[in-house]
């Protein structure tokens, strides 16, 4: 109660400062005596981040007055610069010994030894630094640490009204100009849009830190989260998302941090401190943004947006206008800008006029993307400093497929892109009008189109596409969707349902992979230097048994009278298999003990995604009933190359020699031994690759249903004899890449890509 006391008592001598008259210098001034003072320290400084991220001296109370205005930091430079460059404070008894200690002499600080810094936050971005300091070396405790981070919330008002630094000095900086530019980041939904450009959520202005009476703040915070939480059923019920899926999983998920008692209790306790319940809100809101920003595991980084979303909702709330931007008027057709978002903001907007999405940060796991992926909204990701370049109302086109965002384009790329648009709506509906005819080349070669799916939302696109089956069903993402490893009661209702859904159609359940870039919550000793080819897949469930087990338990009860196929990813060797197929066996056994019945029929395969197997597919014959050719671990392993490596994406060709003769030899070691062989990775999708597989020998591609189209238009305008011919004649040419070559192909007769 003691520290909860000084606080609010600090927090209102601040308040009184603020309030005075005078320049933001002046009140700056003031507030490093008084935190200094309050603080029992000899030196409180306040750094403020300057264009180029440099870090100014702006005031201090302790240090050489002459040093003000003159001494900067680069951050991740000297202790002020790593507070900066981590956004995480930091309390030391002997600075003068930490290793990225950097001395200025100017400042006089060589008597000082302990020294205690915060990051000055808004917005989860780091404005400046706080740093308060002692002659005698210092234990700073926790309490210290989180009164020195409540009062960097009142600085960071100050830092960010562009009274200290000009934003005209942060425009000049971020390069904003009015002429085209182009913006590149990930895909993370294709599709094409153009439309004018709405910034997502404006940030709400806290016009009062301190409060004048806490326990009126706490009543207001409870009322705002109890409308808040109101509010979220009623847009979920409402929404045209209510039918199951996955998306629906994300939700309802969305909907448990709302209720989480941890992250409430936390905003409790700083209304406690003395702040009033906005300023509480975003001192909780900024305090994750960090840590979960810092997290090792993706799935920890991806929750962040929902959290951030509810932070946002629950200001408005607090704000007595829970309304959002959906609720005003808004362009026709518009792009819209954030810095990341969760799935329920998404769902605020207009979809019939929402035609795409730019962000940030954001990965292809993250809610708001697979949510996205539901309703068809092209997403670009990780398009750095769009907030800054772009300005509402802008014209933008958004080219999901390449990752692309084109900031106020000419006149000739609005009709190109236009153009493009009309084109693709009428490719879909000559796509539509091929779903029922068979994948039948020119001269009667047949070719199995199969999805690939992993999420519920997958499965209806099964009729839509007239796909023959799936031919990979990814079993990990819904195990990434939670928060704790399903039961095998859990899985087996997921595989039914699958199973459900595809009818007579097959359907090839990969057993888990994760690891490499697929990071579960709930494993926390996944991580590896090197991912790519460390502990993942196989790997972890032959050192995991009881998980495989349950899993293949999981599949053989969901599988009761029909027919089961199971793959196992990233086999290596022979004796990984025979190892996999062992525990597959003993389920079997399992389940002939139990009055369920067994599947009708039990197919047991791998992907072959490791080079070594190249030199077992003999033996592998005699045990698989079918092999899945993964590409892109295939041909990253082939070339030594991490495809998630954008240095790299365009340096190795899939249709290039070396790999047109590694699938050469799997297609006709398989055709000799009899076993079944598809092709699920990437190559499959693409029209002109898919062509040259068809022509290796392939007779069953698996792809995303986007892709089933195209690939099938591909197949009913090809004459393979001509095209086998063509590769023959090929032989070693030693190019760095042959797709000029069959795009020339290609176009001399007349097949569609």
């Amino acid at each position: 109660m003691e520290t909860v006391s000084s606080s609010r008592l600090v927090l209102r001598r601040l308040r009184d400062v603020m309030a005075r008259q005078g320049s933001a210098q002046d009140r700056l001034n003031q507030i490093v005596r008084v935190i200094a003072a309050d603080m029992v320290a000899e030196v409180c400084s306040c750094y403020i981040m300057r264009a180029g991220e440099v870090l100014e001296l702006f005031a201090t109370e302790g240090l050489r007055p002459e040093a003000v205005h003159s001494t900067r930091l680069r951050v991740g430079e000297g202790l002020v610069g790593v507070i900066a460059a981590t956004a995480m404070p930091l309390a030391l008894a002997d600075a003068q010994s930490h290793p990225d200690f950097a001395y200025r002499p100017e400042t006089g600080e060589e008597i000082y030894h302990s020294l205690m810094g915060v990051p000055i936050l808004r917005s989860g971005r780091v404005l400046g630094v706080l740093v308060v300091q002692n002659r005698t070396p210092r234990d700073y405790t926790e309490d210290e640490v989180e009164a020195l981070q409540t009062i960097a919330m009142v600085l960071a008002e100050l830092a960010a009204s562009g009274e200290l630094v000009s934003p005209v000095e942060r425009e000049q900086s971020t390069g904003i100009g009015q002429m085209p530019m182009r913006l590149d980041g990930i895909r993370l939904n294709g599709g094409l849009a153009i439309g004018q450009a709405v910034l997502h959520e404006p940030r709400l202005v806290i016009r009062q830190v301190v409060a004048e009476d806490a326990n009126a703040e706490l009543e207001r915070l409870h009322r705002a989260v109890a409308e808040m939480q109101d509010a979220i059923d009623k847009l979920f019920a409402d929404s045209d998302m209510a039918v199951g899926g996955d998306h629906r999983d994300i939700l309802e998920t969305y909907r448990m941090f709302a209720e989480d008692r941890g992250w409430l209790h936390r905003m409790g306790e700083a209304v406690k401190s003395g702040l009033t319940a906005e300023a509480a809100v975003a001192k909780v809101s900024s305090d994750m943004h960090v840590r979960l920003n810092q997290a090792t595991e993706p799935y920890l980084r991806e929750r962040l947006a929902d959290l951030e979303d509810l932070a946002n909702r629950l200001q408005k709330h607090l704000a007595g206008n829970p309304f959002t931007a959906a609720a005003s008027s808004l362009p026709d057709e518009f792009i819209l800008i954030a810095r990341n978002m969760g799935p329920a903001e998404l769902l605020d907007y207009d979809r019939r006029r929402l035609k795409a999405v730019v962000l940030e940060e954001g990965s292809p796991n993250a809610h708001v993307a697979l949510v996205a992926r539901a309703l068809d909204i092209p997403v670009v990701g990780r398009a750095k400093n769009a907030l800054a370049r772009i300005e509402a109302g802008d014209l933008l086109v958004v080219s999901g497929d390449e990752g692309a965002v084109l900031l106020r384009p000419s006149e000739d790329v609005q009709l190109a892109v236009g153009n493009r648009i009309a084109a693709r709506v009428g490719q879909r509906q000559q796509y539509a009008a091929l779903r029922d005819l068979p994948a039948e080349t020119k001269d009667g070669v047949q070719v199995e189109m199969l999805l690939n799916a992993g999420l519920f939302v997958d499965l209806p696109t099964l009729d839509e596409t007239g796909a023959s089956g799936i031919g990979l069903f990814r079993t990990e993402l819904q195990f990434m969707l939670r928060h704790k490893f399903p039961t095998v009661m859990q899985q087996a209702a997921i595989y039914r349902r699958v199973l459900d859904q595809a009818g007579d159609r097959p359907v090839t359940f990969r057993t888990l992979d994760v690891g490499g870039d697929k990071l579960l919550p709930y494993m926390d000793d996944i991580a590896d230097e090197n991912p790519a080819m460390g502990w993942r897949a196989i790997r972890i469930s032959l050192d995991r048994p009881a998980m495989l087990r349950q899993q293949l338990r999981a599949l053989i009860r969901a599988a009761s009278g029909r027919h089961l196929k199971v793959m196992f990813p990233m086999i290596a060797d022979i004796a990984e298999f025979d190892a996999a197929r062992a525990v597959l066996d003993l389920e079997l056994e399992r389940q002939a003990q139990t009055t369920v019945d067994p599947p009708a029929k039990v197919e047991v395969g791998l992907m072959l995604e490791v080079p070594a197997l190249l030199w077992q597919l003999p033996a592998l014959a005699e045990r698989a009933d079918f092999i899945s050719v993964g590409t892109n671990d295939l041909v990253q392993f082939l070339y030594a190359c991490d495809r998630n490596n954008p240095r790299l994406a365009d340096r190795y060709d899939t249709l290039s020699t070396p790999v047109l003769r590694v699938l050469r030899q799997i297609v006709e070691s398989c055709s000799k031994h009899g076993v079944a062989v598809t092709v699920c990775g990437e190559m499959a999708a693409q029209p002109l690759d898919a062509m040259a597989l068809v022509g290796l020998g392939f007779r069953a591609l698996s792809m995303a249903p986007a892709s089933m189209g195209p690939v099938k238009a591909m197949i009913r305008s090809l004459d393979v004899a001509a095209l086998a011919e063509f590769i023959g004649a090929l032989g070693e040419v030693p190019a760095h890449s042959l797709r000029g070559k069959f795009h020339d192909f290609a176009r001399d007769r007349g097949i569609e890509l």
